[in-house]
């Protein structure tokens, strides 16, 4: 069997940018990717990221927010911080084999309504699809 590309995707709470690039990227990829995310810190999966990956057609209800600290003893290809503050303190990851930051702004962030909240995610998750199409799928081919 081909060896499956590892990436992780690690933002501060892991509840939002890094969880939704683990979703796409595992639904864009398919078996070619083994595809994780963690934060500095845990939380939650945030139910306005969970709402704007189903409109995809990507369902990350399941996924669970996780620390960093489950991952340090593995292998990755690659390493990706989606957040500044995540970059800023992960500056090395042992068993990165190459580490990327991409700075996408914070959903959870967002104020207005429901509605207007809903559509920053939507904003992010389309920036984070387009990277991981430019960046990530061309080096499975």
């Amino acid at each position: 069997m081909e060896k499956r590309l590892r990436v992780l995707f690690v933002c501060t709470h892991n509840s939002a940018r890094s969880q939704m690039a683990e979703g796409l990227l595992r639904a864009m990829a398919g078996v070619r990717v083994a595809a994780f995310s963690a934060g500095t810190e845990a939380t939650r999966v945030r139910p306005l990221a969970i709402e704007a990956m189903a409109e995809l057609g990507i369902d990350i209800s399941g996924q669970e927010s996780k620390t960093l600290d489950r991952f340090l003893a593995e292998p990755f290809d690659y390493v990706i911080t989606v957040c500044d503050q995540a970059n800023e303190a992960c500056p090395f990851f042992p068993g990165a084999a190459r580490r990327l930051h991409w700075s996408f702004p914070d959903p959870a962030a967002a104020t207005g309504t429901d509605a207007e909240r809903l559509a920053v995610y939507r904003e992010v998750r389309d920036a984070i699809q387009e990277r991981i199409a430019r960046e990530l799928l061309p080096r499975l081919a």
